[in-house]
């Protein structure tokens, strides 16, 4: 009897042990098809899983219509659809370039149901096809990061950046901070700055540019100048930068009509040119020099008095800026605005070019006082007004981190050249 009671206690075991093989092994199997299931793809609001997914980019010479007839929907179709969505979305509007979206039905159909034009890497229109045709204007997530830069200018802040594998835009945004202040086609090696800005990405991983500079510090030939972004509420609540002491950087004149640019000529009324045969000539400008096509800006707010060509001066253009102040822009390739017209500091007037008497490539600035050319470099102009009272002691509260926060940023140890390949 013993040994019977063994041996069915060894058969109770053994049948056990399978049961618990086979449910694990059946775990086991689900789990594989569970790790198999593709994953739930989200984009434009859709789950792209549940259609056929087309993307492609607009070329030169597509229309939305040719684009629909090449997937199926024919001309009656296209005009219903462009006629119900035209208060959302102008059709006639698609730029060669943008990329655009078709979400198609998962059967033999392949139906075009959705069509997405993607006007930049954030913002997009969706014209959906399906039950009814309708269309809405919407936005990918985006999410901002701040981040922190510095660095020690070797040649040029551009190419700083460049050395150092920074954004370039936090440059042009410096360079806008300081253009009232800083000469930059006369940096000098030793030059530093920190800035503190926000980054947009899309889904936390997709650069999508430079949101804004919150805080930076530049220190140009041994003078250290602090930039704040606030907001102004006494000036139409614009958003404006403020040094340490609440004194907007901004003045009424930009140093500079051209971005990045060098002066290859200064206002010299001794100068002497040798083409005359060394005879004094005085030049009552200053020369910036840059390609032909580079953009010429306004360098302050004012009416355009004059846009013609007129012989040694070119083509060209005056900006009447208040009764103390006129200023003059020589040798453009072609004028961006007429007579008669407001024109913004920083809006662009015209574009580099060769006209008149020139050997080279740039934009001559002139610049009146009182009726008098003078040099707008010996000139002391006037600044904005400062933040009001009342503002300020708020100011003094939003910049006292940001002020600690660039202060405890060690400047970035100035990096090797970039070395061109040799083939």
């Amino acid at each position: 009897m013993k040994q019977i009671g063994y041996l069915l206690l060894i058969m109770v075991v053994l049948f056990s042990c399978k049961e618990e093989k086979k449910e694990i092994m059946n775990g086991a199997s689900e789990l594989v098809q569970e790790e198999k299931a593709p994953p739930v793809i989200r984009e434009f609001g859709y789950v792209l899983n549940d259609f056929n997914v087309v993307r492609d980019t607009i070329r030169s010479g597509d229309s939305f219509g040719a684009i629909m007839d090449t997937h199926g929907i024919g001309t009656a179709k296209v005009f219903e659809i462009t006629n119900a969505i035209k208060d959302t979305f102008n059709v006639a509007r698609i730029k060669a370039g943008k990329p655009y979206t078709l979400l198609k039905s998962k059967d033999t159909t392949d139906k075009v149901q959705v069509f997405v034009y993607q006007n930049n890497k954030i913002d997009y229109t969706v014209i959906d096809l399906r039950d009814s045709i309708s269309a809405r204007k919407s936005k990918k997530p985006v999410t901002l990061v701040e981040k922190v830069a510095s660095g020690t200018i070797n040649s040029s802040l551009m190419q700083t950046f460049d050395d150092m594998d920074l954004n370039f835009l936090v440059a042009y945004n410096m360079a806008d901070i300081y253009a009232w202040t800083i000469d930059f086609t006369r940096l000098q090696a030793g030059d530093r700055f920190k800035v503190v800005y926000t980054e947009r990405f899309i889904d936390d991983s997709i650069p999508a540019g430079v949101d804004q500079i919150k805080a930076s510090y530049f220190e140009h030939r041994g003078k250290s100048i602090y930039a704040f972004r606030f907001m102004d509420d006494s000036i139409n609540k614009s958003m404006d930068y403020f040094d340490e002491k609440a004194n907007n950087l901004r003045r009424a004149f930009l140093t500079a009509p051209v971005k990045f640019s060098r002066i290859s000529s200064r206002y010299n009324l001794k100068r002497r040119i040798k083409y005359y045969g060394n005879k004094i000539r005085p030049h009552r400008g200053t020369d910036f020099a840059a390609p032909v096509g580079t953009p010429i800006l306004a360098t302050s707010d004012g009416i355009v008095t004059k846009s013609e060509r007129k012989g040694g001066n070119g083509k060209y253009v005056k900006i009447r800026h208040n009764a103390t102040y006129d200023t003059q822009y020589l040798h453009m390739s072609k004028q961006a605005v007429k007579v008669g017209q407001f024109v913004k500091q920083g809006d662009v007037i015209g574009y580099i070019g060769m006209t008149g008497n020139t050997s080279g490539p740039h934009v001559c600035y002139r610049f009146w006082k009182n009726g008098k050319e003078v040099d707008p470099f010996r000139e002391d102009l006037p600044a904005s007004k400062p933040l009001a009272d009342s503002l300020k002691t708020g100011f003094y509260n939003h910049i006292k981190p940001l002020r600690t926060q660039l202060d405890s940023i060690l400047f970035e140890p100035e990096k090797p050249k970039k070395t061109e390949e040799i083939l």
